[in-house]
């Protein structure tokens, strides 16, 4: 080769390279590339304003959809009498906005629960106080809906206060931690039902409904937590773990003037749950949704607050199990009610007269409807959201209830989700797919779009910039042999077709989940192509957005298909020539790392390496609510869980291991990975393990996040 052709040479490859590594692990972590945000806002009653707070926690402002402009404040901590405080946390507004809460000082007890110091502004006096003199912190604040009351949660039971009288009252005297909780969840029903509040007021402001939970016969969890004590201190909590014993609840009444507490007769298993309560428009009729224990049945019955006579109104069984995420599509009006089904393979959006008798299936068809968003009672309208082009994208939609004729929203395609004003009357948008940052916009009803709120344009040229790959989609063939599975990949900027790379798989891989979709996401395993390492995500059996015998294909054996289509999905990138067969890598977080740990011991020297973060090594160690609707109990299904058990599959273990996990995550207690840990010597099955201290489910906080991620990609460059 001559002087000078070797020097160009040369400098192609230098610019391909500077070309391929103009993004770094630590931009990507420190969110160089993420997406910005829009400030939260709550609507008003009325759906045509929003209120916001500064960014400093200093004020409440009411803004007008419309125009976007500020009309009011409603609250100003350097303004307000008797204000002792210079900034807050969070607000809620009162539904005729004379009052509002802020609170203080906020303690986080699970992922979404929280306490704090609320403090009641009076907005027509201008006067704040503590919303309470106890010294403990207040839970849930709930408003009337004439907002004259507010029931709240201290230390698990439920006080009332009568803002026109300036008193306060008790409502519940048996609450006491770790036993009996009124009107808030246990640690169950809030991870997976996703709840935090079960109190109700009827709409004539007459009476408090809730759900009293009895925990004292679930068993409690314990974990060491070290945070550089001497003497190291224990975290206690109930904990229900498959087949073991659940709490118990019912749905009991307070009538506010005679003080008089009445229990509901609702028909209910002793281990049954009662994940949502809604009073419908008649405050005589109070729905109470029910499920069994192994998900295959839900009712909704209407009941009496007074004479507690329940009704059933709508019954739905299963062969698989019902997803509670649908209790949230059921809104009433005067004379109906919305519920969401599977009943005819897809998800869809059904219209019940308030009696419950079925009136009609208002959407149709071979896809999915992935939420119900909104429903508006004065023009009869429900707005929701579709997988209807593909199940990678997402659409918007309104349709009558009368006409039925559906009306797209979302202009663009790709991802698009809403969030909607009260009774429909504006939403906001985000819009994104895989190459663009999310686009924010305003709508309204109709969908004309009022304005930008976010552009994200600073993030799409840094984006650009950095020259991140496209992912290029791929299709594989699921270990049936029949099903074709969603997929993609991502090769380097100065990828060589000739050359022979290895690969590394991300996958989550639990019911109802997707990695492949077409939205934006420049998330950290971006760094491995510095490392001319490909990497590939395969959906596999049981992911969502494509009809329920897809999504619950895996019932009664998890573990088995999602693994198998996984390997198959491995066998297909080693297939291709510019990979190199056997230097195939997968790695994944929670169920995905139990997932990693699944194929590796099924997959029979597929995967040379892996690394398995916060994994479930087997289905006894998790949560009543989330296996049982999968996998329904031990007792049960003992060889469902003995097949779908990591524990199980020790011996057959393949490929370098790197398994993490916190020793505080109450959520996939550290415990899975000991007895992981204790299965793999016991087989002479050598692996590598990193755990950080103190840190729960999510691995964040101080410099946790990076010298995770270091430690993966470190691990797959001298593994693979």
């Amino acid at each position: 080769m001559n002087k000078r052709l070797f020097l160009t040479a040369l400098t192609v490859i230098c610019f391909l390279t500077l070309q391929a590594q103009q993004y770094s692990l630590q931009d990507i972590l420190g969110g160089k590339y993420r997406a910005k945000g829009v400030p939260a806002t709550v609507s008003s009653e009325d759906g045509l304003h929003f209120y916001s707070s500064d960014p400093a926690g200093t004020t409440v402002i009411k803004y007008a959809y419309s125009s976007g402009e500020a009309v009011d404040t409603l609250f100003s901590t350097r303004t307000a009498r008797n204000c002792t405080f210079d900034t807050f946390q969070g607000f809620m507004v009162s539904g005729d906005e004379n009052r509002v809460l802020v609170y203080r000082d906020r303690e986080q007890i699970y992922r979404r629960s929280f306490k704090a110091n609320y403090y009641y502004h009076d907005v027509r006096r201008n006067m704040v106080r503590k919303l309470t003199e106890h010294t403990s912190k207040q839970m849930i604040p709930t408003f009337s809906p004439d907002s004259k009351f507010l029931a709240y949660v201290i230390d698990n039971d439920i006080w009332l206060t009568k803002f026109d009288f300036d008193t306060e009252s008790r409502v519940t005297n048996d609450g006491e931690i770790n036993k009996i909780i009124n009107g808030a969840t246990d640690w169950v029903y809030e991870e997976e039902f996703a709840i935090t509040n079960l109190m109700e007021f009827s709409p004539d402001n007459r009476q408090l409904a809730y759900v009293r939970t009895d925990e004292s016969e679930v068993k409690e969890f314990t974990f060491q937590t070290f945070e550089e004590q001497l003497y190291p201190n224990y975290y206690k909590f109930k904990y229900p773990k498959a087949g073991q014993v659940n709490s118990k609840v019912e749905c009991r009444v307070f009538d506010i003037e005679s003080r008089v507490t009445r229990t509901m007769n609702v028909p209910l298993d002793a281990d049954g749950y009662i994940p949502r309560i809604k009073f419908t428009n008649d405050p005589d009729q109070l729905a109470v949704m029910t499920l069994n224990r192994n998900h295959n049945r839900f009712d909704m019955y209407f009941v009496n607050p007074r004479s507690t006579v329940a009704k059933l109104a709508l019954r739905e069984e299963s062969k698989y199990y019902i997803d509670s995420e649908w209790f949230k599509s059921i809104h009433f009006t005067d004379d109906k009610f919305t519920y969401v089904s599977e009943r005819d393979g897809f998800s869809h959006i059904y219209i019940y007269g308030i009696t419950g008798t079925l009136q009609k299936q208002l959407t149709s068809g071979n896809y999915d409807v992935t939420e119900l968003l909104a429903v508006d009672p004065q023009t009869a309208t429900v707005y929701y959201q579709a997988a209807d082009e593909s199940p990678l994208r997402r659409n918007i939609y309104k349709i009558n209830i009368n006409k039925g004729e559906p009306q797209k929203l979302s202009q663009q395609q790709g991802f698009n989700t809403a969030s909607f004003s009260r009774n429909g009357k504006y939403y906001i948008n985000r819009w994104t797919n895989s190459e663009t940052p999310p686009v924010i916009t305003l709508h309204d009803a109709s969908g004309k779009q009022l304005r930008v709120l976010e552009d994200n344009r600073a993030t799409r040229d840094a984006y650009a910039a950095a020259g991140f790959p496209q992912r290029e989609l791929i299709t594989v063939t699921s270990n049936d042999g029949i099903t074709k599975l969603n997929g993609w990949i991502l090769k380097p900027a100065n990828f060589n077709p000739a050359k022979k790379y290895p690969v590394v798989m991300i996958q989550y891989s639990g019911p109802n989940s997707q990695e492949v979709v077409d939205r934006y996401d420049a998330g950290w395993y971006y760094a491995l192509l510095n490392e001319d390492i490909l990497v590939a995500s395969v959906d596999g059996r049981g992911t969502g957005a494509r009809g329920a015998e897809f999504r619950k294909g895996t019932y009664l054996n998890l573990g088995i298909q999602e693994s198998d289509d996984q390997i198959a999905a491995a066998r297909y990138l080693g297939s291709l020539p510019y990979i190199d067969a056997d230097r195939i890598g997968i790695w994944g977080w929670s169920y995905g790392g139990y997932n990693v740990l699944m194929s590796m011991s099924r997959g029979n020297g597929t995967f040379k390496a892996g690394v398995a973060i916060a994994p479930v090594t087997d289905w006894r160690f998790y949560d009543t609510v989330y296996t049982e609707r999968f996998m329904r109990t031990p007792q049960q299904n003992n060889s469902g869980y003995v097949n779908g058990s990591a524990l199980t599959l020790a011996g057959d273990l393949q490929g370098n291991l790197l398994l993490i996990h916190g020793t505080a995550d109450d959520n996939v207690h550290f415990q899975n990975s000991i007895e992981y840990t204790r299965a793999l010597i016991k087989e002479n099955k050598h692996f590598d393990m990193f755990f950080f201290p103190d840190k729960n489910h999510f691995l964040s906080g101080e410099n946790t996040t990076q010298y995770l991620y270091d430690k993966v990609i470190n691990h797959f460059k001298t593994k693979l």
